[in-house]
């Protein structure tokens, strides 16, 4: 990455080595999330993989979300119980670029 990464994706980068939940406003919706995967997307933007396991939803919860960082609004991380879905190792092509993932970089580390 080039740029400095952005201050909401310093707060899930953190969440995830932290495994602690996020909280944000995304579209207009209120999400809990679990954030596993950061980095960038295709088109070089700021991105995360998250399991959205409550808030609001267009669709049916829990699920995996792909999240464009700079449409984010009120991040913050809080205390939980952490949150994951089946595997996203098949599926994963919201993170091209990945800085972090929990699978790789903060599981294998214990």
């Amino acid at each position: 990455m080039s740029a400095m990464p952005s201050r909401t994706y310093m707060l899930f980068r953190k969440a995830i080595l932290a495994e602690q939940q996020a909280t944000c406003i995304y579209e207009g919706r209120y999400r809990e999330l679990c954030p596993h995967i950061i980095g960038t997307n295709k088109m070089g933007e700021e991105a995360v993989l998250a399991w959205q396991f409550g808030g609001e939803s267009s669709g049916p919860l829990p699920q995996w979300r792909c999240l464009k960082l700079a449409n984010i609004t009120n991040a913050r991380t809080r205390d939980g119980p952490w949150h994951e879905g089946g595997s996203h190792r098949t599926t994963q092509t919201c993170v091209s670029n990945i800085d972090l993932d929990i699978n790789v970089h903060v599981r294998r580390l214990r």
